[in-house]
């Protein structure tokens, strides 16, 4: 990867940023509240050794606990209401935690002695406050905490040692058994801290790769499957093409010897048919007054076929015309009607056509007065082509938000039933009512 890790944050998308920053901003606002817990602990444990401490230790404690408590329960009145916390409070909750540890090491130097202020547990407060960066910080504060840490203990040690107030000895050991120093045993502290803070910087880094790694590989798959679904709605299309035409082809078969003026006619039809069908051919989403026009060069086919045995009615609110369906969604239907219902009957049948709006949603529905399941014996029929093919495009366009339902009865007739979302195409929303 070629972007440094000073600049990884700026490098991460947009989407990946957001979810990044939402993570520290909950991260912060859980650090604050453990940040409260601790200062209430060390509050109510500097009140418990009172009674034994000097007044001066008693004093140091109480100057440095009481402002950071305020500040701490501050936040939660000023910032917490918000949707996201200021983004300098993630730099300045680390400034005053580690000025706090190391103002109390300092007091306690000055008010009581050096070995006490350089020897107290106080200062594995500092690794704590590391230890929070990957998760609350960008790379660059996490720097920016690991060089305060390590300058503001440095500046410590160096006060105490250079004002006197620290006893030098001359190795650890000698300083362990009494209330000396030892400038090794300083140093080594030092190395620490600066390794702790390189941990924390690496970590952070290693946070923010990790979720730009996560991003990427997120995306790639999403899009991959979007390539996929295209994919196989393109090939689901595609094949309703051959299907449609080869039985138009039967039918001016059937009429070139009985009625050639009928088969002329049927072949200026499937050249209509053939046209409109190319015209809306790239795409997989077509207004539905678009596909209603496709339906009509086929119905007038149909219809010179059948003769006077078809009828086809269509139901059609006006406001649902420009909605957007499945392109050659109709189609595959009413020739199932037609074939399966209407054919098969010795009397005349009527195909209908429904389209209307209700509560966001388009619902179709193509019907006919047929045979229905009596023609098998009283079961469904299996589903050919023209069903399976619509119910494979619905699931891929809109998964869980359609239904697609079949109804029949043994005494004739089925109908099948589509409800899908009600949205119009992007140029032709804007100025669309919100009719319910």
């Amino acid at each position: 990867m070629a972007t440094t890790r000073a600049d990884l944050q700026e490098s991460l998308p947009d989407p990946a940023r957001r979810l990044l920053d939402a993570r520290r901003d909950r991260a912060e606002r859980m650090l604050n509240s453990v940040r409260g817990g601790v200062l209430l602990l060390l509050a109510s444990a500097a009140l418990a050794y009172a009674p034994s401490l000097p007044r001066a230790l008693i004093r140091a404690n109480m100057a440095v606990l009481i402002p950071v408590l305020v500040w701490t329960a501050v936040q939660y009145l000023l910032f917490y209401r918000a949707p996201a916390l200021p983004d300098w409070l993630s730099v300045v909750n680390p400034l005053v935690d580690i000025t706090a540890v190391t103002a109390i090491m300092g007091a306690y130097g000055v008010a009581e002695s050096a070995a006490l202020a350089l020897k107290s547990p106080m200062f594995l407060a500092y690794f704590v406050i590391l230890a929070a960066r990957p998760i609350a910080s960008s790379t660059r504060k996490a720097a920016a905490v690991a060089v305060l840490v390590v300058v503001e203990y440095a500046a410590l040690s160096v006060f105490l040692i250079e004002s006197g107030r620290a006893v030098l000895a001359a190795t650890p050991i000698a300083a362990s058994a009494g209330s000396a120093v030892s400038p090794l045993d300083e140093a080594a502290k030092l190395l620490f801290l600066v390794v702790g803070g390189a941990i924390a910087i690496y970590a952070t880094s290693w946070h923010e790769r990790l979720a730009l790694s996560y991003y990427r590989e997120s995306h790639e798959r999403e899009q991959m499957e979007v390539r996929l679904a295209q994919a196989k709605l393109e090939s689901l299309k595609l094949q309703l093409h051959p299907h449609f035409l080869f039985n138009t082809l039967n039918t001016i078969t059937a009429l070139i010897t009985t009625d050639p003026p009928a088969a002329e006619r049927v072949v200026s039809g499937l050249s209509e048919l053939l046209r409109i069908s190319l015209y809306n051919a790239g795409e997989q989403e077509v207004p539905l007054e678009r596909e209603l026009e496709l339906l009509e060069p086929y119905l007038a086919i149909q219809q010179i076929r059948f003769q006077d045995r078809l009828a086809v009615a269509m139901t059609v609110a006006p406001e649902t015309r420009r909605a957007l369906v499945p392109n050659l969604i109709l189609q595959p239907l009413v020739e199932n009607a037609i074939r399966h219902g209407i054919a098969p009957r010795a009397a005349a049948g009527l195909v209908q056509i429904h389209a209307r709006r209700e509560d966001g949603m388009l619902h179709l529905r193509v019907a006919d007065n047929g045979v229905g399941p009596s023609a098998s014996g009283g079961r469904w029929p299996a589903e050919g082509v023209g069903l399976g093919n619509t119910r494979a495009r619905l699931q891929y366009l809109y998964g869980d938000r359609h239904r697609f339902e079949l109804d029949g009865s043994p005494q004739g007739g089925f109908s099948v039933g589509i409800t899908i979302p009600f949205h119009l195409a992007p140029d032709e929303s804007a100025g669309a009512e919100d009719a319910s």
